[in-house]
């Protein structure tokens, strides 16, 4: 398994923070590589992704959500990969969002992307468009405040 962790400050109040990544929809305008991200109902989004020329389509499955505070998904099949994004007041005009991804890596063109930080690289660019579109927005383009409770083992 590999994993990354990433952070970035925001000069948006955490709910406007928050609202904008609850927006899976809009994903594609600042992720590299995100081509399509449908929710398909509260706790179920399809993702189609195309990196380094391979195209791929999943499902991932909200696990976890806590209104300004955490969103936690997981794939339902396919490639196995996780995270977690956290978002932190800073102060009423600032935020720090941190995500976590973990990933299982598939043929030599993926264990060797990981290697290479390649992952790592695309998280902390794709942070930092997140970080561009929302502050030039100023305001979050939609919102889900619903809760997801963390299942029980």
């Amino acid at each position: 398994m590999g994993g990354v962790t990433e952070h970035v400050d925001v000069d948006v109040p955490i709910r406007t923070a928050y609202d904008q990544w609850t927006q899976f929809e809009e994903f594609p305008q600042f992720m590299e590589g995100v081509q399509e991200v449908r929710q398909l109902s509260d706790t179920m989004t399809h993702w189609t992704v195309e990196i380094a020329g391979v195209k791929r389509e999943f499902d991932a499955q909200i696990t976890e959500q806590l209104p300004d505070e955490r969103v936690a998904w997981n794939s339902t099949g396919g490639t196995k990969h996780g995270g977690v994004v956290t978002f932190h007041r800073l102060d009423e005009a600032h935020t720090r969002v941190t995500l976590q991804l973990e990933f299982e890596p598939h043929g030599v063109v993926e264990q060797a992307g990981d290697k290479l930080g390649i992952v790592d690289r695309r998280a902390k660019g794709d942070l930092a468009r997140f970080k561009s579109f929302i502050e030039r927005r100023g305001q979050e383009t939609g919102a889900w405040r619903g809760k997801v409770d963390r299942p029980t083992p």
